[in-house]
């Protein structure tokens, strides 16, 4: 099974953060996180929810793939994901409203880590 790498993970939300132009305050505003924790994750030393995982690729507007493993092609299930009206699906996951929108994209995700793991 494929290890995430969080140093890495981090690495590349930062290396994408930056080529947008954002602070980390920009940034971790539009995922609802604190300045502090986003430098965190950036960082690999601390360990983000799905929640905060699903909040920071939509801000960023990057597929999970990208984050989890550098790559920029993404699993069925992943395009499915992206190519779906985004009718505040994503905004209602970060600001936690529970509703079937945000429920199927967190089902979706799990799938598409579990595919990628286990390919490894």
């Amino acid at each position: 099974m494929k290890e995430l790498e969080y140093g890495k993970m981090g690495m590349r939300i930062r290396q994408i953060r930056k080529a947008k132009g954002w602070s980390q305050d920009e940034l971790a505003k539009k995922c609802g996180i604190s300045m502090s924790f986003l430098g965190h994750i950036e960082r690999g030393t601390r360990i983000m929810s799905l929640e905060t995982f699903v909040g920071i690729c939509a801000a960023l507007d990057v597929a999970a793939d990208e984050l989890l493993w550098g790559v920029a092609h993404a699993s069925d299930a992943v395009l499915d994901l992206w190519q779906a009206p985004k009718k505040d699906t994503v905004t209602s996951a970060v600001s936690g409203k529970k509703d079937v929108d945000s429920y199927s994209m967190y089902i979706r995700i799990m799938k598409s880590v579990a595919e990628i793991m286990n390919e490894a």
